[in-house]
């Protein structure tokens, strides 16, 4: 079993463990008043949509792997499981810049899981870049959204909420991007033609 499989499945037992200990102990988890329910909810489907597609379509039908994708898998679960490690540490409310690098780098995180698993190996760097950035740019605007009905329209963050979505839209943008150029230039490209 490889290494990049024992991270993706402990970090999937993490993840379920502090998503459980957040039922038991809500006063404890660091998510009480930041939608708690939603995020018990979307986290777990965040980690298992991968296998879940490998399970429904991907083993016997994925033109892409011909078996589970460890390293995208890894990349998908992490974002959740940081995410529930810096509010249980209280580290959003507590060091200044911790917000911005996670939207930027659990953004990058998502968006490479993303390709790797579900972007054809063939696609040009330009492309597979701009299909980094398509994805990373909608899942920011959808997350922003989110946040702003489940718990900032009626929290005390709402009179810096303008500023605080713009960067954050900003830097879950460009982890994407960052994103797709790294899985883009690590990918082997297509045959380049020329006309003369």
């Amino acid at each position: 079993m490889s290494l990049t499989r024992y991270a993706a499945l402990l970090a999937k037992v993490l993840l379920l463990g502090l998503l459980l200990s957040a039922l038991i102990w809500p006063d404890l988890s660091g998510i009480k008043g930041k939608a708690s329910t939603a995020r018990l909810v979307v986290y777990p489907l965040g980690g298992m949509v991968l296998p879940l597609w490998w399970w429904a379509y991907g083993r016997t039908r994925s033109k892409l792997h011909r078996s589970f994708p460890w390293p995208a898998d890894l990349l998908m679960t992490l974002p959740w499981l940081i995410d529930l490690i810096g509010n249980r540490l209280n580290l959003f409310d507590t060091v200044g810049w911790w917000d911005d690098a996670m939207h930027f780098v659990l953004w990058g995180f998502l968006t490479a899981g993303v390709l790797l698993a579900f972007v054809p190996r063939d696609l040009s760097s330009a492309v597979t870049t701009f299909v980094a950035l398509g994805f990373g740019a909608t899942a920011a605007v959808v997350w922003e959204v989110g946040e702003y009905v489940t718990f900032v329209r009626n929290s005390p963050e709402l009179q810096t909420a303008y500023t605080d979505t713009l960067g954050d839209l900003t830097l879950g943008t460009l982890g994407a991007l960052l994103a797709g150029l790294i899985v883009s230039q690590l990918r082997p490209h297509p045959p380049t033609t020329r006309n003369l």
